[in-house]
């Protein structure tokens, strides 16, 4: 587990990709205690190691083998059950697996405050959640496995949900990815702390 603490009223919790606790990880974390918040990331994976991005196919075997989206999902729901009297807003950010199984926890209003979601491909899987809490989502125009616009017209009804469609590919926002845009990235970035933002200026004003 990866954390950084700020004595902060928010944490962030940040769901890594099948690679494990990666250099992008640690960078997102990094930024995200730069800005005062609390940071946790849990290693799903439960291994010291983490995969390199030559090892994808390995790596994605190994969750699908040995963890799987139901276990990983326990987990993270058990970890935001011990935070959540610590902490005024608790937001989950996810990347890929992490952001399928950040969607996987948004239907329980009571464990966290936000969701956001990278390229969550396998939330195609799982489009009956009806998440309780904001939740904005990114994805790139096209993914191998699926059709993006329509896994968007099966969720983008719920008013809670704010989707973001660019022209990138899967892994836009990792400089440590050859998929890596740095347009896309930066934009996308800013308009995760715009929604951030936007909902601590709410909560403080309620």
């Amino acid at each position: 587990m990866l954390t950084y603490y700020n004595q902060s009223d928010i944490c962030v919790l940040v769901l890594h990709e099948i690679y494990g606790i990666n250099q992008h990880m640690q960078t997102i974390c990094e930024k995200l205690s730069d800005c005062r918040f609390d940071v946790i990331c849990p290693n799903l994976l439960q291994r010291e190691d983490c995969y390199s991005y030559c090892d994808e196919k390995d790596a994605y075997q190994n969750f699908k083998e040995n963890i799987g989206f139901s276990l990983a999902t326990r987990r993270v729901k058990a970890l935001l059950y011990e935070i959540r009297d610590k902490y005024e807003i608790i937001i989950v950010v996810g990347f890929s697996i992490g952001a399928t199984i950040a969607w996987l926890c948004s239907n329980d209003k009571d464990l966290c405050d936000i969701i956001i979601g990278y390229y969550g491909s396998r939330i195609r899987d799982y489009t009956e959640i009806l998440p309780k809490s904001p939740t904005i989502l990114f994805f790139p125009e096209e993914e191998k496995e699926f059709n993006v616009l329509n896994l968007i017209e099966k969720i983008k009804e719920n008013t809670n949900i704010k989707i973001y469609e660019f022209k990138a590919e899967h892994g836009f926002s990792d400089p440590y990815s050859s998929k890596y845009c740095f347009k896309t990235a930066k934009k996308a970035e800013e308009k995760m702390m715009e929604f951030i933002q936007d909902y601590i200026d709410d909560f403080i004003v309620g």
